[in-house]
């Protein structure tokens, strides 16, 4: 079986796929602010390692599904710790080609580095778990999200979905028009070809959009108040996710301040 195209929705059901979109959203975008603050990399380190197994089992996520996503956040990860590592003032531990390494450049890159797989994986866990059409809904009606904002939103992001099928349907059909390529040969690969393609995507995903704008005006998106067909509920149990992960997040940072190892950008200078 094919592993799960990150981006969309997984069609099974899950404690996560069944609370309130809004909440979620909510939660993580809480908790990636409070990530802000620490600069100290066992904070953001503790709370990963609590993110990892919680998104595996409450999302049903699979092992390798939420290793696939610290895996492409890794690259972004090295990176800020290898820019932070040689920019920071502090002790050097290390010289060479030029460069010095700074104790504090490896501890501050270190807490970046962790943060950002830490909101990788729980932006992934939220994209998985979440379908489109209940998230806009779920905007619309708790969030107060307009109409006109809500559909263009939602129209816009199904475009974005199905990028994916549409880049290897233009990529077949262009490598089967070209001469003397035999059945069952890999697709081009090249410059011309990768280009070629891209733009096609790109001509067809602007003629999608012109027809969903022309189809939205003309079913009256925004022209008075509208119904909502299948609403999504809001209740207890969702006020209880939001306060076991704010309150899991605050017990880990107040425990890394009681025990002397919470770092703040006032602590680095």
């Amino acid at each position: 079986m094919s592993p799960p195209a990150l981006g969309r929705a997984l069609p099974h059901d899950s404690v996560l796929h069944r609370r309130n979109p809004t909440v979620k959203l909510a939660v993580s975008s809480v908790v990636s602010l409070v990530l802000l603050v620490p600069v100290d990399p066992w904070t953001p380190g503790l709370l990963l390692l609590l993110a990892l197994p919680a998104a595996t089992v409450a999302g049903r996520l699979g092992a390798r599904t939420v290793l696939r996503a610290v895996a492409l956040f890794a690259p972004f990860a090295l990176s800020v710790l290898a820019v932070n590592a040689v920019t920071c003032p502090g002790q050097v531990v290390w010289r060479g080609v030029g460069l010095e390494v700074t104790t504090t450049g490896l501890s501050v890159g270190g807490a970046l580095a962790l943060r950002a797989l830490l909101v990788g994986v729980l932006s992934v866990a939220f994209t998985l778990t979440t379908d489109a059409g209940r998230l806009m809904t779920s905007l619309h009606q708790h969030a107060r999200l307009g109409p006109r904002a809500t559909f263009a939103v939602l129209a816009g992001y199904r475009v974005l979905e199905q990028l994916p099928e549409r880049w290897e349907t233009v990529r077949r059909a262009q490598a089967v028009r070209e001469p003397g390529r035999r059945p069952g040969a890999p697709l081009p690969r090249d410059a011309g070809a990768l280009a070629r393609a891209a733009f096609a995507v790109l001509v067809v995903s602007l003629r999608q959009g012109e027809r969903l704008a022309v189809a939205l005006e003309q079913r009256g998106l925004g022209a008075g108040p509208r119904t909502v067909a299948r609403p999504v509920p809001l209740d207890r149990r969702d006020a209880a996710l939001a306060g076991v992960v704010l309150g899991v997040v605050g017990l880990v940072v107040v425990a890394s301040w009681w025990t002397g190892v919470l770092q703040t950008w006032a602590d680095v200078g």
